[in-house]
């Protein structure tokens, strides 16, 4: 027997707050871990106001997916501090190394493309790592996609479609539940062009978020019978109000009459 389901699946994909080292030109010479800048304290400001955001949407969120990268980290604590105000909306929260940083030159500078053959470990262990997020939260039977960082020299396609795979995986792996992803900008990017054709994204800003959606419907399996499915991603978010911008490169398809316009 198919196990019940929610009618309609939000998922949203979020980037992270203000890296301190764009701010701080010099950060990333001084550090011994440059690839790995925490927010600022706009971002995490920025963090948290748009978490709150996402949750006057009107939906709630149950799981928070995170990568590993420190700055995703604290975006996801101060979203979930935001997301559930009372203790009775119970969140769980995971890091999935599938939803890293792209692991190249283009995403992490010319200064750890020097380095990354010699590092050995990018990130300290799973519990230090989840040690920047709320404790009551965590929760420790969730099994990552990615057992560990993708390998260093990643092209770009190959990043934005382990992004969109990564999302449609973990869309699937929690189909009665509505997810919050927390990634990098290009990540935000491969969630919406990987999920609607024809689209151009040419920028998105800290904190920016998508949200993909989906519903259920009835799938015939044998003659005379019928199981729970769930129909496609989709993206349900507009260009520019989220904070993430695009141009159509054909003609935009048009919105499922279900689905209610952005703010």
């Amino acid at each position: 027997m198919a196990m019940a389901m929610q009618e309609e699946q939000r998922v949203v994909v979020m980037r992270h707050g203000d890296r301190v080292d764009h701010a701080d030109p010099l950060w990333a010479a001084n550090n011994p871990r440059p690839w790995d800048p925490p927010l600022t304290d706009a971002g995490l400001l920025r963090a948290s106001t748009v978490a709150s955001r996402i949750l006057a949407d009107g939906f709630h969120i149950h799981r928070v997916l995170v990568s590993p990268f420190i700055r995703c980290l604290q975006t996801a604590a101060q979203a979930i501090a935001a997301l559930s105000p009372l203790p009775r909306i119970n969140i769980k929260v995971s890091i999935e190394y599938g939803l890293s940083e792209m692991m190249n030159t283009q995403a992490m500078g010319i200064l750890v493309s020097q380095i990354a053959p010699s590092i050995d470990r990018w990130f300290p262990d799973m519990s230090q790592l989840e040690a920047a997020l709320p404790a009551a939260t965590i929760d420790h039977s969730a099994e990552p996609l990615y057992q560990e960082v993708p390998k260093w020299g990643e092209s770009v396609w190959e990043a934005r479609s382990r992004y969109a795979s990564v999302i449609k995986a973990l869309a699937d792996k929690y189909p009665d539940e509505n997810l919050l992803l927390v990634t990098h900008g290009e990540g935000v990017g491969a969630s919406v062009s990987f999920f609607e054709p024809g689209v151009e994204i040419y920028e998105v800003e800290y904190c920016a978020y998508s949200v993909l959606g989906r519903q259920q419907h009835k799938v015939g399996i044998e003659q005379g019978s019928e199981e729970e499915g769930l129909k496609n991603l989709r993206v349900l978010s507009t260009s520019g109000p989220t904070g993430i911008h695009y141009y159509y490169t054909t003609p935009a398809p048009a919105p499922a009459p279900s689905e209610v316009p952005d703010r």
